[in-house]
């Protein structure tokens, strides 16, 4: 009799659990592991970071933003020094290519640069972005400190409740440290436009952002 309750016991609770953690899915995505880097504001303009599939894309997606003044390829997530391109597609070194984006604070908003993140990749998607797979395409989000965190967790929380059979595969971590990709790699949607990924996979995603999101569009990125 003793075993059958303490079955029982177990089963209720474990279905306790699984229920709060569809009540807050949300939470099940934030990581509280390390204590967040925040990255000093310099002449007015701060920095995030964003992972969401290749680096081109997402470059290129951000630097059409008004308020945008740059954004930069590189790598970050992981647990090894001085990631490279090579050793980052092995899977091996935990870091996900990443886009370092400054910013005016005064034009466009972190909150702005999150709803632009959550709103030009397929947010479902585990690992990887289209035809990109593997640990190094996963999505993740960085956050600097607890606003940005309460940002992040607020959104995730509104994606929830407007389609709760939708999964939301982002990662939401507390930022280390960004490391600049290879120069072959700086703006590499502007410079080669004529590459056949750039022409297939690039350009149709960002075409696909500033349908959805023109009024946040730079000037001369409307077309």
């Amino acid at each position: 009799m003793k075993t059958k309750f303490s079955l029982t016991l177990l089963l209720l609770l474990a279905i306790l659990q699984v229920s709060c953690q569809q009540t807050n899915p949300e939470k099940s995505n934030i990581n509280n592991d390390l204590t967040p880097v925040e990255v000093v504001s310099a002449d007015g303009f701060k920095r995030a970071y964003f992972a969401s599939g290749c680096f081109w894309c997402v470059e290129a997606i951000y630097e059409s933003l008004n308020g945008v003044k740059e954004s930069i390829s590189g790598y970050s997530g992981g647990h090894t020094k001085k990631p490279t391109y090579e050793s980052s597609n092995t899977g091996k070194t935990g870091h996900a290519e990443t886009v370092e984006i400054i910013y005016n604070p005064n034009v466009i908003s972190f909150k702005l640069l999150v709803d632009v993140y959550f709103g030009s990749q397929n947010i479902s998607q585990v690992n990887g972005q289209g035809n990109d797979r593997g640990s190094q395409y996963r999505s993740i989000i960085f956050y600097q400190n607890m606003e940005e965190k309460n940002i992040i967790a607020e959104k995730i929380k509104a994606l929830y409740e407007e389609n709760p059979d939708r999964k939301v595969a982002t990662e939401v971590i507390p930022f280390q440290k960004f490391w600049i990709a290879e120069k072959y790699h700086q703006n590499y949607e502007r410079l080669h436009p004529n590459n056949s990924y750039i022409q297939n996979v690039s350009i149709p995603r960002l075409k696909r952002f500033q349908y959805k999101f023109p009024e946040l569009l730079k000037d001369n990125s409307k077309h």
